[in-house]
């Protein structure tokens, strides 16, 4: 089971690829963790990535090519994965055909207002967690590991602005380019993950 989940940032891939990869024992590959955590440790790949990153915009596609064919080569991929964060251009999409077979794609639809107020609110830590401010009830300590959680420059409201901008131009046109290939299922993203999960569930199901 192949699986790419389409959405605006913060319309909830991430929370939602988690959960299904737990539940069907399958890896949950993020582009942008990947080149958030090759941030963190400075590598080369990440100082690229970061120059594009912290303004909103998207990393180029060779980049990011490179590294989602390596990671689909690694064994936990044989049963299956879900791709989050790529492919966010046609061009991208196209290559993806080249090296891989997905099944399903699911679009999770969530106003701009209700995307803004989420990422301006979502805090992130050092260990990879995040969360958001209402659910730290005036905490600044990260519930996983304790350590200061921060607000990441690409959830900056003008960062945000930007971002939403170019997902509109670039990633929004994959949805019609899937679904001239009949493999997207439109899904309700407002709401909790409580509410969003079991509709991604049922979507898979059928």
């Amino acid at each position: 089971m192949n699986i790419i989940f389409l959405g605006a940032p913060g319309a909830g891939k991430g929370t939602c690829a988690n959960k299904i990869c737990a539940e069907h024992g399958i890896p949950h590959i993020s582009t942008g963790d990947i080149f958030r955590a090759n941030m963190r440790n400075k590598t080369e790949l990440g100082m690229k990535a970061k120059s594009f990153m912290d303004t909103g915009a998207l990393v180029p596609d060779s980049l990011v090519i490179e590294i989602v064919a390596d990671r689909l080569q690694q064994d936990d991929c044989n049963k299956g994965y879900v791709l989050d964060g790529f492919p966010r251009t046609i061009p991208q999409a196209e290559a993806l055909e080249k090296i891989a077979t997905i099944d399903y794609v699911i679009n999770l639809e969530v106003d701009d207002e209700i995307i803004i107020k989420r990422l301006e609110g979502r805090r992130a830590c050092a260990c990879g967690n995040t969360s958001h401010v209402k659910w730290l009830n005036g905490s600044t300590k990260c519930p996983k590991c304790g350590m200061e959680m921060y607000l990441r420059d690409d959830d900056r409201p003008e960062t945000v602005q930007n971002r939403l901008a170019i997902y509109n131009k670039e990633t929004a046109p994959l949805i019609g380019y899937y679904t001239k290939k009949g493999m997207v299922t439109n899904i309700d993203g407002t709401g909790e993950v409580e509410d969003v999960l079991p509709r991604v569930q049922r979507a898979l199901k059928k």
